[in-house]
């Protein structure tokens, strides 16, 4: 754990899932009939939050939400999971929605975010929270926010001597300064590819993109690859993570953000990097036997009896 400082400083945005279950997506000007339809508390950054209380961490979690019923799902949750909001409400913007269509048969997922108050964040809100975030062990942001917004979070935690962990999800180009400031980076690997311009299907092409991150700046590439686990890539080593093996995969939505918040309260407790991967494996390999985003999160003891199961 980084000496004298706590927990995890999340900035990111807070949607309403809509998530509608059918065989597959529509074609334009097509209506089909779904199999199932559930609304809960999503986006990646409130998911990542959810994730990391779940498992112990004290979190602070910086975003923007409506004064309306969405932004009350928000709060709800927030209060339920034990984590403290640093967040603006604005009585002019709604809260953010996504739509979220769930294949019935293979869990797989395709998702429209509309941030709807969260598109605002700016740097001036992310200054008003600067003291959490000077605070924390980790601070960790992604790009469903402006990247304005996440650069000066990821500025203010290096400035402090915070871990610095950026999930550049939705992937967009930014600027290699950015990624200086980044002491881990956690691309999928689409979106490792679209940011590098490089294939990634295997492991060895996620090292040729790890090199790419390296060359940017970044301390670490922690790429995921889905049921092939997470590759660890610096300088100096290069270590494939497993996935762990669960069944049924009931729905892939959270997964990414699982990872995220596991991996960063087992940073914040002081695990080396290795070790937090594989426990961020441990927290998505659960997740994505539930349905649902932030309900689909497990709990310390539920990720503890996985990682004791002989590999």
């Amino acid at each position: 754990m980084t000496e004298g400082k706590s927990g995890v400083a999340i900035l990111g945005i807070f949607v309403a899932d809509l998530a509608f279950r059918a065989r597959r997506m529509p074609g334009m000007g097509e209506t089909i009939a779904g199999s199932g339809f559930k609304m809960g508390p999503g986006g990646k950054g409130s998911n990542q939050s959810v994730a990391a209380a779940r498992v112990g961490a004290g979190v602070t979690f910086i975003s923007r939400i409506g004064e309306d019923a969405f932004g009350e799902i928000a709060l709800a949750t927030w209060g339920k999971e034990g984590i403290t909001a640093r967040v603006v409400a604005s009585a002019d913007e709604p809260t953010g929605a996504a739509f979220i269509y769930v294949n019935d048969e293979t869990g797989d997922n395709a998702i429209i975010v509309v941030p709807g108050a969260a598109a605002s964040i700016s740097p001036a809100d992310v200054e008003a929270a600067a003291d959490p975030i000077r605070s924390a062990a980790v601070f960790v942001t992604q790009l469903e926010q402006p990247v304005a917004a996440a650069r000066r979070g990821l500025e203010i935690a290096r400035e402090a001597g915070v871990i610095t962990v950026f999930n550049p999800a939705p992937a967009e180009p930014v600027d290699d300064a950015l990624y200086a400031l980044c002491d881990f980076v956690t691309p999928n690997e689409t979106e490792a590819a679209f940011l590098t311009g490089l294939t990634v299907r295997n492991v060895e092409e996620a090292r040729k993109a790890g090199d790419v991150f390296l060359d940017k700046g970044v301390g670490a590439a922690l790429i995921t690859l889905g049921e092939a686990g997470a590759l660890l890539h610096t300088s100096a080593e290069s270590t494939l993570i497993p996935a762990f093996t669960v069944e049924p995969v009931v729905e892939t939505t959270g997964a990414g953000d699982a990872f995220n918040g596991g991996f960063a309260a087992a940073l914040a407790r002081g695990a080396h990097a290795a070790e937090a991967a594989r426990f961020g494996c441990a927290v998505a390999g659960i997740s994505v036997t539930r349905a649902g985003t932030a309900p689909s999160m497990p709990t310390l003891a539920e990720v503890e009896k996985l990682l004791a199961i002989p590999g």
